[in-house]
């Protein structure tokens, strides 16, 4: 790792043409979560996901397998299924010309057929995108890269998060999205931001005290992870006291996990918030320089027992606050960015996860080296020659 502990110059929050860089350099070669298994249980079941201008599906076939294609018609392009998730049925049907496909992405169906010359429909099938399933969870990579897997970059905490029975999990909720007019960079830096603990989140600074702690894990450092202990609490607030006074024993976690919070972020906008009851993920999508949404959905364990509901609660109250702290927060630094007086600032060489962000996206975008910022129109040339 560099010995550079400098953040990235403010003008890569902010810029347009920037924006268009991390699109290609960053985001459609990483792997992005599309939902869980459990998610899709039954044949027809589909869940989407969007990014940048890319639709994507994933769809349990009648063979039980899950795939992952392209949520477009391979006549002209409509979008073929609406909504976060939904039964399709026993095949898809395109709502503009009546074009049908099986859930296998094969096309069935093509009305006035004898009009089409030359016509193969062994070609005009779902374009397939590039699936993965780790631990119960759907992963697409929607541009080819050399990058690791989703499994291999989780290896250094594969035995860890074990216990937790990922593959088990089911959904709590609905996918929640969350726009922020930040950069995702702001999202992504605060979360793996240590020292702002203490000071920003008096509420969650009391209910973990001291032991929150930071790392860059593995070869290349792909996860981030930040962990805390609830019971090493320095004030005796009541969503704190009653969380740990309710929360059961969790049979399938050892003693030492009982109020271990843990956070795995996947480079470069996944996040995983594990909690003995259950389990958060968060992804920063990226809308525009200064626009981000952030999506969420909960996980647990089945678990009916009424003092793990109230712990639930009690764990969405605490964290709720510390969103609303996060939200006024990188809002002030995203102002910040904008201004003549802040260019680039230092980093502590305790801030391992931030000081690693700056140099993962130095190394894929070597113009953000630059302190000056180059002309919009020139950057992605700039860039090209910086990579030769």
């Amino acid at each position: 790792m560099s010995t550079n502990y400098q953040s990235l110059p403010s003008w890569a929050y902010n810029s347009e043409a920037f924006f268009e860089l991390e699109k290609q350099h960053l985001f459609l070669g990483s792997w992005q979560l599309v939902c869980h298994l459990s998610n899709i249980p039954n044949n027809g079941d589909y869940f989407t996901f969007e990014l940048f201008n890319e639709r994507v599906m994933a769809i349990r076939g009648h063979d039980g397998a899950v795939r992952a294609f392209h949520n477009v018609c391979a006549h002209r392009a409509a979008r073929l299924l609406d909504g976060d998730s939904g039964n399709c049925g026993k095949r898809l049907t395109c709502p503009y010309h009546n074009w049908g496909y099986d859930l296998e992405g094969n096309l069935t169906n093509v009305p006035y057929r004898d009009q089409f010359v030359d016509f193969d429909e062994s070609q005009n099938g779902l374009v397939p995108v590039e699936m993965e399933i780790f631990q119960g969870f759907i992963f697409v990579r929607l541009k080819a890269a050399d990058g690791p897997s989703v499994a291999d970059q989780f290896a250094p905490y594969l035995e860890e998060i074990k216990p937790y029975r990922f593959e088990e999990l089911e959904p709590m909720a609905r996918v929640v999205m969350r726009p922020r007019n930040v950069n995702w960079k702001q999202i992504a830096d605060n979360y793996v931001d240590a020292l702002h603990i203490p000071i920003a989140h008096p509420g969650l600074s009391a209910l973990v005290g001291n032991s929150y702690g930071v790392e860059v894990g593995g070869d290349g450092g792909y996860i981030h992870k930040m962990w805390s202990d609830v019971r090493k609490t320095r004030k005796n607030t009541l969503s704190n006291r009653l969380y740990d006074q309710v929360l059961p024993t969790m049979d399938h976690l050892s003693a030492d996990k009982q109020r271990h919070w843990v956070y795995y972020r996947l480079w470069p906008n996944l996040a995983f918030d594990v909690y003995p009851e259950q389990m958060d993920f968060m992804q920063f999508i990226p809308i525009s320089a200064t626009t981000t949404m952030i999506r969420e959905l909960p996980y647990a364990l089945p678990d009916d027992r009424r003092e793990v509901q109230i712990a639930r609660y009690l764990n969405w109250r605490i964290n709720r606050q510390v969103n609303a702290e996060d939200t006024d927060l990188i809002s002030r630094v995203q102002d910040g960015m904008g201004t003549s007086g802040y260019s680039s600032g230092p980093l502590a060489k305790t801030e391992v996860c931030l000081i690693d962000s700056a140099e993962k996206i130095r190394t894929a975008m070597p113009v953000s080296r630059l302190s000056q910022k180059p002309e919009e129109q020139d950057m992605a040339a700039i860039n090209q020659q910086m990579l030769l």
